[in-house]
């Protein structure tokens, strides 16, 4: 029975094998193929050659890093707003239509104007990463506080709890599966705009910036261990989120 469980873990494992097979078998039907698709012991050696020369770790740490920043504020801000919208209607009014008018352009059409103001430096790359996880999380915190059923809120009131204690023993607690969810999509968020500033705005080290210098210098294996490298931690990242997030909320499987 362990085998069997084991084994039925890794099927999550044949697709990708399966992919991994396919590429290698199209990689060696000529040159066009070998040059678009290239060969899996290619792709190891450049992935051991990156890794000796300490290119690929400094680059990946450095994206890591503008991706948690960025996402860490991310969600601070956007819980922030989140909640000041959902709980005052003035200031629903007020920020509500600012904030789906300018959520409403793409984040990669800030990249220009936020290089303008700030350079194309760090401060530029972390801000566009803010960004883009800034707006989810203020949607699904939103959605999360207004979607409370009334009647967690009427057992509020019968117990006379102040506003404070709602907020902390009931609102909380019934939108934080809304935020959780906010969470995963900002994640996914952070990681495309953090290699996509990286690719624009061109200085420092990065996951984009090593990808632009292998394209320059036609190295498609290093652009494919970047991609491979980009996928693995954004996957162990919201692999990890979610096993935090199914800890944090395991009280919604608890029946009275």
């Amino acid at each position: 029975m362990k085998y069997l469980t084991r084994l039925q873990g890794l099927r999550g494992l044949v697709l990708p094998l399966m992919l991994v097979l396919l590429w290698d078998a199209l990689s060696r039907q000529g040159a066009t193929w070998a040059y678009a698709l290239v060969p899996v012991n290619t792709i190891g050696a450049a992935f051991v050659e990156l890794l000796g020369n300490g290119e690929l770790l400094t680059n990946l740490l450095a994206s890591l890093a503008r991706t948690s920043s960025g996402l860490a504020l991310g969600i601070v801000f956007g819980v922030s707003v989140g909640v000041l919208m959902a709980l005052s209607t003035i200031a629903d009014r007020l920020v509500g239509p600012l904030f789906h008018s300018i959520r409403q352009v793409p984040m990669l059409g800030w990249i220009p104007l936020i290089a303008m103001w700030f350079g194309n430096g760090e401060t530029s790359k972390v801000l566009i990463v803010t960004l883009a996880a800034f707006y989810p999380m203020v949607l699904n915190t939103y959605e999360g506080f207004t979607g409370v059923d009334k009647r967690y809120r009427e057992v509020g009131r019968v117990l006379e709890l102040s506003r404070l204690q709602q907020f902390f023993y009931v609102l909380l607690p019934a939108a934080l599966p809304s935020i959780a969810n906010g969470v995963l999509h900002a994640l996914a968020f952070a990681w495309v705009t953090a290699v996509g500033s990286e690719l624009f705005l061109s200085s420092g080290a990065g996951l984009g910036n090593l990808m632009m210098n292998a394209e320059a210098g036609a190295r498609m294996e290093i652009i494919v261990v970047c991609v491979l490298c980009i996928g693995l931690c954004g996957y162990l990242m919201n692999l990890l989120f979610s096993r935090l997030s199914r800890y944090l909320l395991r009280w919604r499987n608890i029946r009275g």
